[in-house]
């Protein structure tokens, strides 16, 4: 029987919904600006995230996964690649792992005092670059 209300830990996306300013650095110099919109599926059990960076676009859903307890994305891109990661909002950090917890492939960035700005860095073995995101 399926849940009939989403898993209170689909709240601590609640801070990401909006649409979002992002700028990409690499070694101080920018390398791509766009912008990123996150709005909830109706009925809450799923967040979309719109992302346009000019030259690359993408959506993705973030939902629940009971198996893990944790929240589970499906990234479908321009590449027809479809990428899985893992979400997480702690405090004032959000992380984004690529595939599951742990993984050395992952996003961490801190929110200001109002959560208005995020700013951090994808890292992966021999590579990242940091990323800022303001709230349009």
């Amino acid at each position: 029987m399926a849940d009939k209300t989403p898993n209170p830990a689909m709240r601590q996306l609640d801070v990401l919904v909006g649409t979002w300013k992002v700028t990409n650095y690499d070694d101080g110099k920018e390398t791509d600006q766009g912008t990123v919109r996150f709005e909830w599926l109706e009925g809450g059990f799923y967040l979309i995230q719109h992302v346009d960076l000019g030259v690359s676009r993408s959506v993705e859903y973030i939902g629940y996964d009971p198996e893990t307890g944790t929240l589970k994305s499906h990234l479908f891109g321009q590449s027809h690649e479809i990428l899985k990661y893992t979400w997480e909002v702690t405090g004032d950090t959000l992380t984004i792992w690529y595939g599951d917890p742990g993984s050395p492939a992952r996003f961490v960035g801190t929110f200001n005092e109002d959560r208005s700005s995020n700013s951090g860095a994808w890292e992966w073995p021999g590579g990242g670059f940091q990323s800022t995101m303001v709230k349009a």
